[in-house]
């Protein structure tokens, strides 16, 4: 017999918000003004970049893809020999962040469709909540903070982000992390995902009951393993729709939807 639902985890970029082409990617390109770098992320290319995971993983991918002979530049006003690589990204993407939180708190990027419906629904029944995300804990709480009910970051039991593990997706690292913290197994939670990397890992943590719900960059990619892909959460003025598996006759994804998956993915061989 399968056993209850007992909590929900879920990716942050893509998942709760689609964050990735008009938030994160400016942010980028607001730090590389900052220090004078000419460079510019555009929609196409930062979507080839997204396939690395992690904010200072995409600009060491970049550099090794379009600038291999890059030297980061002394500081401002110093004289002294520049710093290492490593430093110069870890300075850049402090920068990043710092412009994707002042977004954020500006209010730039919504919750997608049927997030804070599916929110509520989970907490008014017990469902414990949980992210496992490879952004950093700042863009987390920044990205909840903005949202229309306060105290949002709160509801969430378990918020395992950014560098915490030793391996970012598609390891399965982060979302045994999370795993471990509330301390439940996995067939006792579904996770949501909207990438074929975060498929990957949580498949590899053994999270059967996946969901995917596909964002503006991952809507092709290959989500083999899941066991529904749908094109939003959606509300009940409109309704998702199955791109893989089935809606088991439920027109959007609410808690009930998520626990007919979840005892389908678990008394399947």
């Amino acid at each position: 017999m399968t056993a209850p639902l007992q909590a929900i985890i879920f990716d942050v970029d893509g998942t709760l918000a689609d964050t990735e082409r008009d938030g994160h990617r400016p942010a980028f390109n607001a730090a590389f003004a900052d220090v004078g770098l000419d460079w510019e992320w555009s929609v196409p290319l930062y979507g080839e970049l997204l396939r690395v995971t992690g904010g200072k993983e995409r600009i060491h991918e970049y550099l090794r893809r379009f600038r291999p002979d890059f030297v980061p530049p002394p500081k401002s006003g110093s004289e002294s020999a520049s710093p290492s690589l490593d430093a110069f990204v870890r300075e850049l993407h402090r920068r990043k962040t710092e412009h994707y939180v002042a977004m954020m708190r500006d209010g730039v990027i919504p919750l997608r469709s049927g997030v804070l419906r599916l929110l509520r629904e989970a907490r008014d029944a017990g469902v414990r909540l949980a992210i496992a995300t490879t952004t950093t804990p700042e863009n987390v709480t920044a990205l909840l903070a903005s949202a229309p009910e306060p105290g949002l970051e709160h509801w969430f039991e378990v918020i395992a982000a950014g560098d915490v593990v030793p391996a970012k997706k598609p390891a399965p690292d982060i979302f045994q992390l999370a795993l471990a913290q509330l301390d439940l197994p996995p067939a006792a939670c579904a996770a949501v995902e909207d990438s074929d990397n975060g498929v990957r890992s949580a498949l590899g943590a053994d999270l059967r009951a996946l969901l995917v719900t596909v964002s503006s960059y991952t809507e092709q990619q290959d989500f083999t393993g899941a066991a529904l892909v749908v094109d939003r959460l959606g509300e009940p003025d409109a309704p998702s729709t199955a791109l893989a598996g089935t809606l088991q006759g439920f027109p959007h994804i609410s808690l009930d939807a998520l626990r007919a998956m979840h005892r389908r993915a678990y008394s399947m061989p």
